[in-house]
């Protein structure tokens, strides 16, 4: 249950965290935010970012072997590495619509499956 209610605060931070890093391309582009300039943009990002860390900090407590969590402290920055670039993935595809999947993500994605294997497999 707590590697559950880990990855999923997980990716419910990272998907705020990468709206705050890259919606910001878009943000530009909305009728509302058209003149709110680079630091208004900062400023709003920042904003989202804040609910990143109510998520984060929750999951990395919660999930660390330390805190009687399933997770060792190498485990949680893997699995927080891949669903960051999971979440950028599908984000990019669906935000942003002009980002094309090419064979060479695949392969990297790939070895990141095979990075999660390694870390996770006890030898």
């Amino acid at each position: 249950m707590k590697a559950l209610l880990t990855i999923g605060l997980l990716v419910l931070s990272n998907a705020f965290m990468t709206l705050a890093w890259y919606g910001h391309l878009k943000f530009q582009h909305w009728k509302p935010l058209e003149k709110a300039g680079l630091i208004g943009l900062v400023l709003i990002s920042w904003g989202i970012a804040l609910f990143e860390y109510f998520f984060q900090v929750p999951a990395n407590r919660i999930g660390y072997q330390g805190n009687g969590g399933p997770f060792s402290l190498v485990e949680l920055k893997v699995l927080q590495e891949v669903i960051t670039l999971v979440v950028f993935m599908i984000f990019s595809l669906t935000f942003f619509r002009s980002e094309v999947l090419k064979w060479n993500h695949a392969v990297g994605f790939v070895f990141l499956i095979l990075a999660v294997f390694f870390v996770f497999k006890k030898w």
